[in-house]
């Protein structure tokens, strides 16, 4: 369940109001999609921060306790959950679950990342 946050018009804002623990988590995610995927379009929907790139997407929001990255379940399979949950990070179909005391997985979500876009890409051509 998420946190009762004001709709957010901008991913400024959103960071900006998430609970402080959450913020700095949110920017290192935020940081990962921009450097991984500069051509991605960053904006609103759902009331969280998306990213739509090549006809694809990803989220990112705050909980609770965690932040959730949405990348989807074309690109999160089963040995990649099983990957992340040996190292301590809680999944689901589509999405990673990143307790705020816990290092942004950086290397495995950006190799996550990149095989998203080289697939939607494709998927365009």
């Amino acid at each position: 369940m998420s946190t009762k946050m004001p709709e957010p018009d901008d991913v400024d804002t959103y960071i900006a109001n998430a609970r402080s623990e959450a913020r700095p988590t949110l920017e290192e995610l935020r940081k990962l999609i921009e450097s991984a995927v500069p051509e991605a379009q960053e904006g609103i929907k759902y009331n969280v921060p998306f990213y739509e790139f090549h006809g694809s997407h990803v989220g990112i929001s705050a909980q609770r306790n965690h932040a959730t990255f949405g990348i989807g379940a074309d690109a999160l399979h089963s040995d990649d959950r099983e990957m992340l949950e040996e190292k301590g990070y809680k999944t689901g179909t589509e999405t990673v679950q990143i307790r705020y005391e816990q290092e942004v997985p950086t290397e495995e979500l950006t190799r996550l990342l990149e095989a998203k876009v080289a697939a939607a890409k494709r998927a365009e051509e």
